[in-house]
């Protein structure tokens, strides 16, 4: 009977684990947060280049929104996505969108694509409370 419960402790602690649960602390002290993949938007603070940081932290999905998109119908088709996006008092993303005019890629696709991912992100919280308008370039091209 001890043999199954610390079986079944043991399978419980490890599905924790995985789905990114806080783990407590060996001595029984306070909770552990989950490691995050990428920048630790809550210790950085509101800058440009902690912008650029969490923009750049995201690019793969960027990167895989154009592939998907863009080089299977040509792989010589590269190009500029202009996009521009809100950062509320939160970190949150809000109205993200591409800039269609400014924009060689027209892809509405991958417009749609660019779009989720960004408003996907997560932001440093500006410490005046306000809203930020942000306008980011994004240079695609064919990884070979």
């Amino acid at each position: 009977m001890t043999r199954a419960l610390l079986s079944a402790v043991v399978l419980a602690s490890a599905v924790a684990l995985a789905q990114g649960a806080p783990q407590k602390a060996p001595t029984g002290g306070k909770p552990v947060p989950a490691k995050r993949d990428g920048p630790d938007v809550e210790r950085l603070p509101f800058t440009p280049d902690s912008i650029r940081q969490v923009v750049q932290h995201h690019q793969r999905r960027i990167q895989e929104c154009y592939e998907d998109y863009m080089a299977e119908k040509d792989a010589t088709v590269q190009g500029r996505l202009m996009t521009t996006f809100t950062i509320d008092a939160n970190g949150l993303v809000k109205d993200a969108k591409v800039v269609r005019k400014a924009s060689t890629l027209k892809d509405p696709n991958l417009h749609d694509c660019v779009e989720a991912v960004l408003s996907s992100m997560t932001f440093p919280k500006p410490p005046d409370g306000a809203d930020h308008p942000i306008e980011y370039p994004f240079n695609l091209k064919a990884i070979e």
